[in-house]
């Protein structure tokens, strides 16, 4: 249902940030490199993530991060344990910033 939601808003998001921003400044392009580092180091740790979002929540600065995974490797998991998965991966990333929020659930048909 998140993962839903999410999809719904994409389009909004992404018509947003382009009218707000123009197409896109060096502070802006900044950004979307974190964001694309994080992701990709989670595809890399997580192989069997089924949706992954991340989206710099600080204004711009790459100070904090709100990160949103489905992922195989999270069934049967606590909460806790799932967002141990998530900061294991991300751990030298981290390190850099103020905070994170951190959105996990296993995937629906996972195995």
């Amino acid at each position: 249902m998140f993962r839903h939601f999410m999809k719904v808003l994409e389009p909004f998001k992404n018509q947003l940030s382009r009218a707000v921003a123009g197409n896109g400044n060096a502070f802006q392009q900044n950004c979307i490199s974190k964001e694309q580092k994080l992701t990709e180091a989670l595809k890399k740790s997580l192989p069997g993530i089924t949706y992954v979002s991340v989206e710099d929540i600080s204004g711009g600065c790459g100070a904090m991060f709100e990160v949103s995974i489905e992922a195989k490797e999270f069934k049967g998991l606590s909460t806790v344990k799932q967002h141990r998965l998530v900061t294991e991966s991300l751990k030298s990333e981290i390190a850099e910033m103020h905070g994170i929020r951190i959105h996990t659930s296993p995937s629906p048909n996972g195995h």
